[in-house]
């Protein structure tokens, strides 16, 4: 789960696909949203804690700065959309699943397999 300025942050920077700290503080900026630079730096640190954005380091002009992008989180997001089902509504939700699953079509079910990351080999 991310919070409300979390999910800013992670906005600003989808939209910029690349970018360290500053220049996400200057989008939010930009979009209405003022906060302060080590704010942000702690957000994307946390985000990438969460495993929601990447990062790299790269030479500055004061020294070394991380710079961030997206990740890839459709897989995770979906795994953990199935693990809340599961310990929601317990083996029933996963029957419940399961039929759901085999009415879709061949062409959905590999698509689905292959966003969850469990492609057959």
């Amino acid at each position: 789960m991310i919070g409300a300025l979390e999910t800013e942050v992670l906005a600003s920077l989808r939209e910029l696909g690349e970018a360290p700290a500053r220049d996400v503080r200057k989008a939010l900026e930009k979009g209405g949203t003022r906060v302060a630079y080590t704010t942000v730096a702690t957000i994307l640190a946390r985000l990438f804690d969460k495993g929601l954005v990447r990062r790299r380091r790269e030479t500055c002009r004061g020294g070394e700065r991380y710079v961030y992008r997206p990740a890839d989180v459709e897989q995770k997001y979906l795994l953990n959309l199935l693990k809340g089902v599961v310990a929601m509504f317990g083996p029933a939700g996963v029957v419940h699943l399961n039929e759901e699953i085999a009415k879709l079509n061949p062409s959905e079910e590999r698509d689905l397999r292959r966003r969850l990351g469990l492609d057959r080999p």
